[in-house]
């Protein structure tokens, strides 16, 4: 018996509140109906229903499966959507919020080529390096860098992010280059404020309690940290999608190779929502290939 008509039976039935109704919803007889959600039910050993002369119930059970049904049913009309010209049903506004430099930077082609996929969407693009409630802001997706906790939210990655360590030549050639971690206590270390401690970025487990980096400059933004190492002003540690193209010109070079801190990763979040919005759907969709399993800033490293 096909698996989808008996779910999509049993919604009926769920829906109208009677076996009669349903059956004449579906355009099929009572009888079928009984005989699929039987069926049904036998399938899966569990009463899913509650038949009695007056009314039809549902079980706990019933309810539950009835939840998952709607979005099995949800997900197919979507795909078959999808297959004629889903870009004509995509519309609406997209809100995303997303990190400063990587938006400026790299977030810009791939909105261009979204909304050249589903033109009749409109998006709102709010860069920012602050954390962003984005139940309570009423925002769709956010582009999120770093390991992220556990959270209520739906987090799918979309790209490694790769972080190096670097100076200017010019403040090598005045300070000396650091060979070991514990050579760095004595530089003077350009500090982004948003990160996790920096002992902790580093990720050696055994200079974990020891390691403490020296700053006189701490900063909110890493392509002004970057810059700053640029000018000389000291050591850094910055995402390869901001400081790459730094180094691929010499600007700055990276140092202690063999010390190369864990790669973290780009992630969009977005709500754990029973039924996402289409529009959240496609942008998911769309996005988690884009940059591949090596962005193409990593490329000539």
């Amino acid at each position: 018996m096909d698996k989808l008509t008996t779910m999509k039976t049993f919604l009926a039935v769920v829906q109208e509140g009677s076996f009669s109704k349903a059956a004449d919803k579906l355009d099929i007889s009572p009888q079928l109906v009984s005989k699929y959600i039987s069926a049904l039910e036998d399938n899966l050993r569990t009463r899913l229903l509650h038949r009695t002369t007056r009314k039809v119930s549902v079980t706990e059970a019933g309810n539950q499966y009835y939840q998952r049904c709607q979005q099995v049913i949800i997900d197919i009309e979507d795909m078959e959507n999808s297959l004629n010209n889903l870009s004509e049903n995509v519309s609406g506004v997209l809100s995303i919020s997303a990190p400063m430099s990587f938006g400026t930077k790299h977030l810009a082609g791939l909105l261009v080529d979204f909304q050249k996929q589903y033109p009749n969407l409109k998006l709102d693009l709010r860069l920012t390096d602050q954390y962003v409630d984005i139940v309570e802001q009423g925002i769709d997706i956010a582009l999120r860098i770093g390991v992220l906790k556990n959270s209520t939210l739906i987090a799918k990655k979309i790209a490694p992010i790769r972080l190096a360590v670097f100076a200017s030549p010019d403040y090598l050639k005045r300070h000396g280059t650091p060979q070991t971690l514990l050579d760095l206590q004595s530089h003077n270390y350009l500090r982004y404020s948003h990160s996790e401690p920096t002992k902790r970025l580093f990720g050696v487990n055994e200079l974990k309690s020891e390691l403490k980096l020296e700053s006189n400059f701490v900063a909110n933004n890493g392509d002004l940290l970057l810059n700053t190492a640029i000018a000389g002003g000291g050591i850094a540690m910055q995402p390869t999608f901001i400081a790459g193209e730094a180094l691929a010109q010499g600007k700055v070079v990276r140092i202690l190779n063999d010390y190369e801190p864990e790669p973290m990763g780009l992630y969009m979040v977005y709500a754990n929502r029973q039924f996402l919005p289409s529009k959240v759907r496609a942008f998911v969709d769309f996005a988690s290939g884009y940059y591949g399993d090596t962005p193409y800033w990593d490329l000539g490293e």
